[in-house]
């Protein structure tokens, strides 16, 4: 992966008409992440956005609340939002908050992308 920018623990990196956004919530600040995501995306003219989440081990309701706000921006822009690596607890917990639909997940950057292989939650 090449790193074309790091903002405040958040690995950028752009792929065709997609930016793959590695997300590190231990070191990032998360009120406010939606507005510096939405920026992010602004920045580069694109509204698909990949979330890795690989480093997340617990999903606060912050957090989920923010993705929910970035959500909403990014469907009026007729863009995407999906997340990949989530770990078994995470998927969990967005599935019991019913945003597993909204928030789809899956198994890597490549799935998430073409949308296929989405992870069940467990």
């Amino acid at each position: 992966m090449v790193v074309i920018q790091k903002l405040q623990e958040m690995e950028v990196d752009r792929g065709p008409d997609w930016l793959f956004i590695r997300l590190r919530p231990d070191t990032e600040h998360l009120d406010g992440v939606a507005d510096r995501l939405w920026t992010l995306l602004n920045k580069h003219f694109i509204y698909r956005l990949v979330l890795e989440m690989d480093e997340v081990d617990f999903f606060p309701s912050l957090l989920m609340g923010q993705l929910v706000v970035l959500h909403k921006r990014v469907l009026q822009h007729g863009g995407a939002l999906r997340l990949c690596g989530l770990s078994p607890q995470c998927a969990e917990a967005l599935h019991i908050c019913r945003l597993d639909h909204a928030l789809p997940h899956f198994d890597n950057r490549a799935d998430a992308v073409h949308g296929c292989t989405k992870t069940k939650p467990r």
